[in-house]
């Protein structure tokens, strides 16, 4: 019976990812059907482009891409091949694919209600649909920071479903008590060796002492992980461990990093305080996740270590996760930290990426562009745009030999990955255009090949 109700299972699995795709694309056309052969190339005429990299727009260019690369740009004509798709992009503006650093694909439009009974195909249909969604704000790749995100990711890879490219970590790795043990009380102790509900979903897995913590560690990087996060410090929607609480000792970091660097590859922490921090980053972690609580000997120490904060817009706003009770409190005394944490990140030149961490709130994954905009509380516009592009995209290739993907990415250049939107106006100008991603997103481009259109 098991091998019965695997094939079912499987089975339900593809025909509801790919019933996810036609169910969430905007109503006035079927976008879908815009898809282009990858191996026709494309010219976009008359587009005026910011690079990624660069606060000045360019005048008037043209953009050839073949195969699944940019090919040639030009202020003069291009020669092309004959079968060659020509778009005229009437001066609008062409900028690469955005890229959100801290991202949930299994998690952010799941409820939280849902957590308890969920099974993996209903978790895979809801995850699939907003892979779509996530595919048509402009987000072209997410570095997804926990959850059962591998199988997901081959069919978007495969072209079974639309959706971002990704970069998973796979289950989070966390102490007992710590901010990816998702048990209940009914399930402490754990006996017989039997997984949690948290664990069987596959969003984290409980690890303790230095060679669990080794095993678990190679179990992600085994599936597929191109980086591996661990939890070092307490979280606000959490609901055992205070905010202060300092997870993981120095040697049960030493051992996941050693284990991902022995696969070419780095740890990233979840952690908020001083102490989880510089615990992490003197066990030779690369990437703190938030760290809103950071001080300034922290601060230093973090650019001493060449080490990235991925940090978030958390202030207390319409954008917010919705939080009750004990979990409100450490979510204000988060969200306090949040200047505080940028101001040192500028003062000590810390490198910084940018995500949303969006959680269990699916009214709130239609905002991914929107709290992208809200960074204008600490940086330029042009800051902010090469921050979700250029910026994002080096944090991406940290992952090296692990990285899914090889080839440049989060920027408009001759041989670079061609993720592309193409916006109806000058996004440095007005960068709350991509909080309206249906409107103003004419072209999305992923790899060459064309998702959405309503230009051509």
């Amino acid at each position: 019976m098991p091998i019965f109700k695997l094939i079912r299972d499987c089975a339900l699995l593809f025909f509801c990812a790919i019933n996810a795709v036609d169910a969430h694309t905007p109503a006035q056309r079927d976008i879908t059907a815009t898809k282009s052969a990858i191996n026709r190339p494309i010219l976009f005429q008359n587009v005026q482009i910011f690079n990624g990299v660069s606060a000045k727009i360019s005048p008037p260019m043209n953009v050839l891409i073949i195969d699944n690369k940019i090919n040639k740009i030009s202020s003069t004509a291009i020669n092309i091949p004959a079968n060659t798709q020509i778009i005229n992009g009437q001066h609008k503006f062409l900028m690469p694919g955005l890229i959100d650093a801290h991202w949930h694909t299994m998690l952010a439009a799941l409820p939280a209600s849902k957590m308890l009974t969920i099974d993996l195909v209903d978790l895979n249909f809801i995850a699939a649909q907003e892979a779509n969604n996530t595919l048509m704000r402009g987000f072209t790749s997410v570095r997804d920071l926990g959850g059962p995100v591998f199988a997901l990711k081959r069919a978007i890879d495969s072209q079974m479903i639309d959706g971002p490219r990704i970069w998973p970590s796979g289950a989070i790795i966390s102490q007992t008590g710590g901010h990816a043990d998702f048990r209940l009380p009914h399930e402490i102790p754990s006996t017989n060796n039997m997984l949690s509900r948290g664990e069987v979903l596959g969003g984290g897995v409980i690890a303790d002492g230095t060679a669990e913590v080794l095993k678990r560690t190679r179990e992600q990087l085994m599936l597929g992980a191109s980086q591996v996060k661990l939890a070092a410090g307490g979280g606000v929607s959490s609901h055992y461990d205070p905010i202060d609480v300092a997870q993981y000792t120095a040697d049960e970091f030493k051992a996941a990093v050693n284990a991902a660097e022995n696969w070419g590859t780095y740890v990233s922490v979840h952690a908020y305080t001083p102490k989880s921090i510089r615990t992490a980053l003197n066990s030779g972690v690369k990437v703190i996740e938030h760290g809103q609580l950071i001080d300034n000997d922290t601060a230093k120490l973090m650019a001493q270590k060449g080490a990235w904060l991925s940090s978030q817009a958390f202030i207390d706003n319409e954008f917010a996760n919705p939080q009750t009770g004990e979990n409100r409190e450490k979510q204000k005394y988060v969200q306090a930290g949040t200047d505080k944490s940028f101001e040192l990140a500028k003062k000590y030149n810390i490198k910084v990426a940018w995500g949303t961490d969006i959680l269990f709130n699916p009214q709130m994954t239609k905002n991914q562009g929107a709290l992208l905009t809200t960074m204008t509380r600490w940086y330029t516009p042009a800051e902010v745009l090469k921050l979700a592009t250029s910026t994002n995209a080096e944090l991406l290739q940290l992952s090296g030999e692990r990285s899914p993907y090889k080839g440049k990415l989060g920027v408009i250049e001759e041989g670079a990955l061609a993720d592309i939107l193409l916006i109806t106006a000058n996004p440095i100008e007005n960068i709350n255009l991509l909080a309206d991603p249906e409107k103003n997103l004419l072209i999305i481009m992923k790899n060459g090949v064309i998702y959405k259109n309503l230009i051509d």
